[in-house]
């Protein structure tokens, strides 16, 4: 628009979101946060009420809209119209039989496969799912079998099941934990229902993998803990294994190998970017925030490098109103009096790496820069090593807990590493809310 014109006229210019105030607002749409009707009379539910309201009276008359109407059997003649133009049509309905009672079920995909070592089902199948999970399970494995994959919708976990080769797909979780030959379940769903189906899954009798964070507030962890301790009082326990992959990275062990044992003191830079505060990671009850639902990765990474549990935490940040924990230093004291400190920025340049660690022990120094790149050097001489594409770990990591499952050994990260961390980043949003070190109980 230009502005000389609307200057010299003064005119005013509205734009009016599609459905009113609260189109686009998460705050609005997701957590049913609602304005009040003395700030907005119309937003985006009331207008949709009203309409229907008008509709219902018969004030406002649709049925003008409808020029033909086709029974649900005959839906291939309604899209031979619109697609071939056979006469006008300006609303096309498709009527189903309202009385024929419902069965919901799976849909199979492919025929059921022999019973196996290991039966795969998933809950959650986004974007990283699909680019870093799936693609890691094993093909022509007879001992692993891909079952059944549910996500939120129909369509996406159908494309899911056929692009991957599961047996069936479903919209219910409920239908993947119940299913018998199911005995592994990979949870990649949001960060606010990992608690509960991790919960489930162990009560299942399911080996439980489950996309970082394990929970989101203390009593989602609690309650986990104490889940997985009775069933490990009864020698029932499954398998619990967070997706810490950046442990599992080939240049990682080599650091962890030629660091050798005792104290060090550690530094993790993570260039980690801006993200909007209006994106569901960022919201407390949905995401977690960034340190939750992000810095866990870290932590447990320094974790890995010294073999030691974090037990004191300090963090600090730039005060930001909009992205009050997006900017951080994390000081960490462990267990075997390892030290560590994670600077979590969200305010550099991409240009530069994203990750660069730094570990010092007994005279020996190892700078891990992006997962790329490794020197390490000590009295003796610089060990180097370089990969052509980044490696941080997830194929390896996918392979090593469906081996520990196939042979009945424990998973690759010990459950008290995984509390512990999950505590740490519990303590250190408590640490930037009140400026004190926070110690891990």
């Amino acid at each position: 628009f230009q502005r000389e014109h609307y200057y010299r006229k003064e005119l005013e210019l509205r734009m009016s979101c599609s459905y009113g105030p609260g189109r686009y607002d998460p705050q609005y749409e997701e957590l049913g946060i609602d304005y009040p009707a003395a700030y907005v009379r119309w937003t985006e539910r009331r207008n949709m009420a009203a309409f229907q309201d008008l509709v219902h009276s018969g004030r406002v008359d649709v049925d003008c809209l409808t020029t033909h109407e086709f029974a649900i059997e005959e839906a291939p003649r309604a899209y031979d119209l619109i697609l071939n133009r056979t006469e006008p049509f300006l609303g096309i309905l498709l009527r189903y039989d309202s009385d024929k009672p419902v069965m919901r079920q799976p849909i199979r995909i492919a025929p059921r496969k022999p019973a196996s070592a290991i039966g795969i089902g998933f809950i959650g199948a986004g974007s990283y799912a699909q680019s870093n999970l799936l693609p890691n399970l094993p093909r022509n494995d007879a001992s692993v079998a891909c079952k059944g994959v549910a996500t939120n919708t129909g369509t996406t976990s159908r494309r899911v099941a056929e692009r991957f080769g599961f047996e069936y797909c479903t919209s219910s979780a409920a239908d993947i934990l119940a299913d018998p030959a199911v005995n592994t379940v990979f949870i990649a769903t949001r960060h606010d229902s990992h608690g509960q189906y991790v919960v489930d899954a162990l009560n299942a009798g399911k080996h439980v993998f489950v996309e970082k964070p394990l929970a989101l507030n203390e009593d989602e962890l609690s309650t986990i803990v104490d889940c997985y301790g009775n069933l490990a009082v009864r020698d029932a326990a499954p398998s619990l294994m967070v997706g810490f992959n950046r442990r599992f990275a080939p240049l990682a062990r080599a650091a962890r190998q030629r660091l050798g044992s005792g104290p060090m003191s550690m530094i993790y830079r993570i260039n980690a970017g801006a993200v909007p505060a209006t994106h569901w990671t960022q919201h407390p009850s949905l995401g977690g925030g960034r340190v939750i639902g992000e810095v866990c990765h870290f932590i447990d990474f320094l974790t890995f490098l010294c073999g030691s549990v974090p037990v004191r935490v300090f963090a600090s940040a730039i005060p930001d109103p909009l992205h009050p924990a997006d900017t951080v230093s994390i000081n960490i004291e462990f267990a075997d009096n390892s030290i560590g400190s994670i600077c979590y920025y969200s305010n550099g340049s991409k240009a530069f790496d994203k990750e660069y660690v730094e570990a010092y022990s007994s005279g020996v120094t190892a700078i891990l820069r992006d997962f790329r790149k490794l020197e390490i050097a000590s009295t003796a001489r610089v060990f180097r090593k370089s990969l052509l594409t980044q490696d941080k770990g997830q194929s390896a990591m996918v392979a090593e807990f469906l081996s520990s499952v196939k042979n009945g050994r424990p998973a690759p990260i010990p459950f008290d590493e995984i509390r512990a961390v999950t505590s740490a980043t519990f303590a250190a949003v408590k640490s930037l809310a009140n400026h004190q070190p926070i110690s891990i109980v």
